[in-house]
């Protein structure tokens, strides 16, 4: 027994020395001299230590080990199930957008996140039909322009072959300087630039949010994007002001959505302010398709407004009673003293009424800016500009050539079911 005491002794000494010198005490083995505890070991390799010889007095408790790559086993695979783990209303409508396909609706190929966020918000099976309907016809609508650009740049290619290069690798000399897409970037941001030091003021009124729907107000700021790249393009462009945009409302968020990173590098006027509280009252004027007031000419001196809002159920008077309830001088556009106009509302849209405006403002000619009215709204321009008594005439003579086509098909209705009456009659007596 006393051997063996003094050999476990040497043993601890030994086994305390190597722990001390590679500052591994923790994994120290304390022994007690009446009981021997059993583990299994593994011998470390030499390239696990790279600046100590491989003994085989360094051991690793294997049972150890274990425990520990099990754990990690075990929190990897609940890493990977809670990322494989989908939200059940997605998943559901998933499964919707499949079935109506399956069934032969109308459904798009390809699904963004944003789209399918929009759909798991819908409300109704109705709604989430009909936009998926909208996003159908814009994909394929997507294909066709993208079919339709394929097919002219080929015609393009055949039109115009490229030019035949010289022994050298050189192009051949021509007078025509190339105009790069840089160097014209570079000029409209240098005439934007300038337009907001010396250029007139054109204010966007951007508080309509609550009178669109989701789709209208999209569709209002793909029109505002229009109208800005027109804007920017123009020999002569506006101060572009976007008036009671509010920080991250639906107008905000969907504007930094289409312009991406490009939004910040604008140059346009952004505020949260009201255009009464930036401009001077008397130099405002609210162009509306509902004033009394006729736009006789374009006043370089004046700050025009036009409302942002697209409407389709065209709600009468709104952007009207705004401008009275601020108490501003209203404006519409000369329309039926120059184009004949017979029926419908006189509503345009953003990017047709910057066009008039940038028009007017370059030539002052009112037949030129109306050109961009489309012509599926009117009949075509008047010979001559007529007076406020020869339209009222002339209105009255559009009236009355309707009622009496309306007189005509009630008289022809009147005469065939007379005629019906009378084949009644005549097969009843037959029958009699």
């Amino acid at each position: 027994m006393n051997t063996f005491n003094i050999y476990l002794n040497v043993v601890r000494r030994s086994v305390f020395q190597l722990a001390v010198q590679n500052r591994m005490k923790k994994e120290i083995l304390l022994v007690t001299p009446g009981k021997m505890m059993t583990c299994r070991t593994l011998v470390l390799s030499a390239w696990l230590k790279k600046n100590t010889v491989p003994s085989t007095t360094e051991k690793l408790d294997l049972d150890g080990w274990k425990d520990v790559m099990r754990t990690t086993v075990q929190e990897e695979s609940n890493e990977g199930t809670s990322e494989s783990e989908e939200d059940p209303r997605a998943a559901a409508t998933k499964e919707l957008i499949e079935m109506w396909r399956l069934s032969g609706k109308a459904v798009p190929e390809n699904i963004s996140e944003q789209d399918l966020k929009i759909l798991i918000e819908s409300p109704t099976k109705t709604s989430k039909r009909k936009y998926l309907q909208f996003l159908a016809k814009k994909e394929i609508l997507k294909k066709v322009q993208k079919e339709k650009k394929e097919r002219k740049k080929a015609e393009r290619g055949e039109l115009n072959p490229p030019a035949q290069k010289d022994g050298d690798g050189e192009l051949e000399n021509t007078f025509l300087l190339k105009f790069w897409s840089r160097s014209e970037d570079a000029l409209y941001n240098w005439r934007a630039a300038q337009a907001m030091i010396f250029g007139q003021p054109l204010v966007f009124d951007m508080d309509y949010e609550n009178y669109m729907s989701r789709r209208e107000m999209e569709n209002a700021v793909k029109q505002m994007l229009e109208s800005e790249g027109m804007n920017r393009r123009s020999l002569d462009p506006f101060h572009l002001h976007y008036c009671n945009l509010k920080t991250d409302s639906a107008y905000h968020k969907e504007l930094i959505k289409r312009y991406g990173e490009a939004w910040d590098k604008l140059f346009v006027t952004v505020t949260e302010k009201a255009h009464v509280e930036v401009f001077p009252r008397d130099q405002l004027v609210y162009l509306t398709a509902d004033s009394p007031n006729v736009m006789k000419s374009f006043e370089h001196d004046k700050i025009y407004i036009i409302g942002s809002l697209v409407d389709k159920s065209i709600q009468t008077g709104v952007s009207l009673a705004r401008a009275k309830r601020l108490n501003l001088a209203t404006a519409r556009l000369p329309l039926d003293k120059y184009l004949q106009w017979e029926e419908g509302a006189k509503n345009l849209t953003l990017n047709q009424m910057m066009s008039i405006l940038l028009t007017l403002k370059d030539t002052g000619d009112w037949k030129e800016a109306l050109q961009f009215v489309p012509t599926r709204k009117h009949a075509g321009f008047m010979d001559k500009p007529f007076s406020k008594n020869q339209m009222e005439a002339w209105k009255l003579s559009k009236m009355h050539e309707r009622t009496v086509n309306q007189e005509k098909s009630q008289k022809s209705f009147a005469g065939n079911s007379s005629r019906n009456q009378v084949q009644k009659k005549w097969w009843e007596d037959i029958s009699e």
